[in-house]
């Protein structure tokens, strides 16, 4: 079928738009590719070093500078559940290169965050910013310039977008990307909710939700939900740098084995083949696609922020009007919690995501002719593995949902649009993710009642204070002023408000965990309330109107430019900024990009190198707090 008009239409818009920042990075992927294989480069001594504690085959391998070397880089950690297969998977990756003549090694290691034990914590004010030292641990691990290709290995939030942009930074090779997959399943999510509401309102106690939480995440993998982690699979798979439907096959099982396997394999293959560089996989096209993936199954609104970081890192620029505007077209084929009562092990059982590559390919809502690790054009992922004999082979993905509550084809979605929105106004622009918000739910008219830390609003509404129709604003939670951490602690006491029946929303210029969903919330609000944003100048009592279907974020009968911001207090400026780290990314906030250009570090010089560093005005500022 014909591609969209509208997919059509943005991607002429970001082509035009990244012309200048695409062509200087092609330019210096090709200047990086135009001289000899990595580890022929290196002198005598270089080498040495390079393969000192390598065993004597592939010393003796790697000597002759004619077999490829592949560079790994693993962010497992034990604190991670869906990291910790990672222990096992460099040996994998090393015995079968070997197979094929070839090296590996593990390049370096980048930190990666479990979201889920900073969650409410001071430590998640270290989460986003930690997807960019992710991005410069990859950059140092391999400009060791010993390697031919990469092999990533990642699934977790801020890990994937992470790897990706320190990979990009090394474009002129080819890179796959290899995950580790879901764990089983455990206690229903909806279950879990429900727990988490209760406990909210003391109607059950600590022992009956730790027990219900060891439930939900209880084993080696990736959380089911269909949060951050399983967005960015889905992400990987469409924009072709995982080998194809390997997003969501358990760990620890022979087909997982064997998959890694082959997309170290697949790495030396396109080494050799001296093609599939990432810096051509990952193009407008490619990066589109992923947008597409994105709302077409309800994914993570993270990557609001992450995508425009991502596409930025190979020279892409992109926006949330971008992402609006293809939400309008994007049907939306997927049901998976906290979009539905489905988790992604049901999902994949129900077509996965060879299906919905499938539909959205024959529905022309993707991009068909992209390059990706597999070859030439998108077809390669309406297929999955399976493990027939002890082989690994690759068959046709189902046709037809097998479940439809869970998975519907593009002429009969659950939406015909996708599951994210722009709101704006006069208190800037934001995004909502409305695929798991009821429509009777969607509209909020409300007074605002107005916090800086998420203690303060939960003990507002432990005391009560909060029963009413309300529009919580929680500021100063930007990446300037904080880091811009979740704010996922709040959702089982929003839910518990509008379960009552009063009208609910939530606004704030941090984030929401790509496992929240029912209220309706306008997060990433920028400009953010220290950096000038008016969300310094709102006050309790203000009339807000959340309209995600017009589009609209704003204050009513108020004029916010009459007013002063409010400033920053000095305890919530530096109450958690001891004993946790946060004293160490000063210079981050200092220079942190707004949450629509993607909350980054990493791009303060221009093609042509003059610095674009960003400080927030002087009349709104904590110096200390900023410093700290």
């Amino acid at each position: 079928m014909a591609l969209n008009p509208v997919v059509e239409r943005v991607t002429a818009r970001i082509v035009e738009r990244s012309a200048v920042t695409r062509a200087d990075y092609l330019r210096r992927m090709d200047a990086a590719g135009s001289s000899r294989p990595g580890r022929a480069k290196l002198s005598c001594a270089n080498w040495a070093h390079a393969f000192a504690g390598a065993p004597v085959k592939d010393k003796l391998n790697a000597m002759s500078g004619a077999q490829p070397n592949v560079g790994i880089v693993t962010a497992y950690n034990d604190m991670l559940s869906a990291h910790q297969p990672f222990e096992r998977f460099p040996e994998i990756v090393r015995q079968a290169v070997r197979e094929v003549n070839a090296t590996a090694q593990v390049a370096g290691g980048t930190p990666a965050m479990c979201d889920g034990v900073t969650q409410g914590r001071p430590g998640m004010e270290l989460s986003l910013f930690s997807r960019d030292v992710i991005a410069m641990s990859t950059g140092v691990a391999l400009t060791h310039d010993a390697f031919d290709a990469g092999l990533m290995l990642g699934v977790c939030d801020k890990i994937v977008p992470g790897l990706f942009m320190g990979a990009l930074a090394f474009g002129h090779l080819p890179v796959v990307f290899a995950p580790a997959g879901p764990m089983p399943s455990g206690i229903p999510n909806a279950e879990k909710a429900r727990i988490r509401a209760l406990y909210a309102q003391d109607k059950v106690d600590r022992a009956t939700l730790l027990e219900s939480e060891i439930g939900s995440y209880h084993s080696p993998g990736t959380c089911t939900f269909y949060g951050t982690a399983n967005s960015n699979q889905m992400m990987m798979e469409l924009g072709g740098l995982h080998l194809p439907s390997t997003a969501f096959v358990h760990p620890e099982t022979g087909l997982r084995d064997a998959l890694t396997a082959a997309a170290a394999k697949r790495a030396v293959e396109l080494a050799r083949e001296g093609r599939g560089r990432m810096a051509d996989v990952i193009s407008e096209k490619s990066i589109v696609n992923m947008i597409v993936a994105l709302l077409a199954t309800g994914g993570s609104t993270n990557h609001a922020i992450h995508l425009v970081a991502m596409a930025r890192s190979a020279g892409v620029l992109i926006d949330w009007t971008d992402m609006d505007e293809l939400s309008s077209v994007t049907p939306l084929l997927a049901r998976v919690y906290p979009n539905g009562s489905a988790d992604v092990n049901a999902f994949q059982a129900a077509g996965g995501v060879a299906f919905v590559a499938r539909e959205l390919a024959k529905a022309g809502h993707i991009h068909s002719d992209v390059q990706t690790v597999m070859g030439d054009g998108i077809e390669a992922y309406f297929q999955e593995p399976a493990m027939i004999d002890g082989e690994l082979v690759w068959k046709d993905g189902v046709e037809e949902s097998l479940d439809l509550s869970i998975l519907r084809p593009a002429s009969d979605p659950f939406d015909r649009e996708g599951g994210l929105r722009l709101v704006q106004g006069d208190l800037g622009r934001a995004v909502i993710k409305i695929s798991a918000v009821k429509p009777e739910n969607r509209i909020v008219e409300a007074p605002a009642a107005v916090f800086e830390t998420q203690e303060d609003a939960l003990q507002a509404f432990r005391d009560g204070k909060l029963d009413r129709d309300v529009v919580v604003v929680l500021r100063f939670q930007g990446p300037k002023a904080n880091g811009m951490p979740e704010l996922h602690s709040l959702s089982p006491a929003l839910s518990v408000l509008q379960d009552k029946g009063f009208k609910v929303a939530f606004v704030t210029d941090g984030r929401m965990s790509g496992a929240s969903g029912k209220t309706p919330a306008a997060i990433h609000v920028s400009p953010e309330a220290l950096a000038g944003g008016l969300l310094a100048r709102v006050q309790d009592g203000d009339i807000i109107r959340l309209d995600p279907e017009a589009g609209v974020l704003t204050t009513v009968g108020v004029d916010l430019n009459a007013r002063a911001p409010a400033r920053r207090s000095d305890a919530h400026a530096t109450g958690s900024a001891w004993g946790y780290g946060r004293e160490l990314f000063g210079a981050f906030r200092h220079v942190v990009s707004t949450a629509e250009e993607g909350a980054s570090v990493c791009f303060t010089e221009t093609p042509g190198g003059s610095a674009q560093i960003d400080t927030p005005p002087d009349n709104n500022v904590n110096d200390r707090a900023v410093d700290a």
